[in-house]
């Protein structure tokens, strides 16, 4: 006897990975390669609903903002912003760039190589080292400095 598997439990034809739950805890930011390319889409979580493609030329590396009121992501060198909301419905606004840059490391698989401050406007990413960069490529790590600092600078008494 065969097992039918449900179409909810089935598993899709394509690749669906670096799910990404909104602030408020209602939306999944993911990326499915369901067009033929890497795109970023949102749904609602845990569902049902249907689901928003937010990308338009490609896109991984999926974050939200801290607030909720963007998206993220990365499309080939470029660091892209679209405008989300939720109420009363959810939509998404064009994608825009934010800057550029190749030097910048991205994730060869379905990891993220970024993060976004608190305050949304500013990022930490990954940069690459130059090969001909010249400067130490070492960390010094200093046990007991304090000790040694009072050893070099007495402390004197103002009694």
């Amino acid at each position: 006897m065969e097992i039918e598997k449900h179409k909810c439990c089935s598993e899709p034809p394509f690749n669906e990975s670096t799910g990404r739950i909104s602030p408020d805890g209602h939306w999944l930011a993911y990326i499915s390669d369901e067009s033929g390319r890497y795109e970023v889409y949102v749904r609602p979580f845990p569902g049902p609903g249907g689901k928003w493609q937010i990308s338009t030329e490609g896109g991984n590396e999926v974050l939200w903002s801290p607030k909720g009121t963007e998206l993220f992501y990365r499309t080939e060198n470029r660091m892209m912003a679209v405008d989300i909301s939720t109420q009363p419905t959810f939509s998404a606004g064009k994608p825009r760039m934010l800057f550029e840059g190749s030097s910048y490391l991205r994730t060869p698989g379905a990891g993220i190589y970024y993060s976004v401050f608190p305050d949304g406007q500013r990022f930490l990413m990954l940069k690459r080292q130059d090969q001909q960069q010249t400067g130490a490529n070492q960390i010094n790590v200093i046990g007991n400095w304090f000790e040694e600092l009072k050893s070099k600078v007495p402390v004197t008494s103002t009694k």
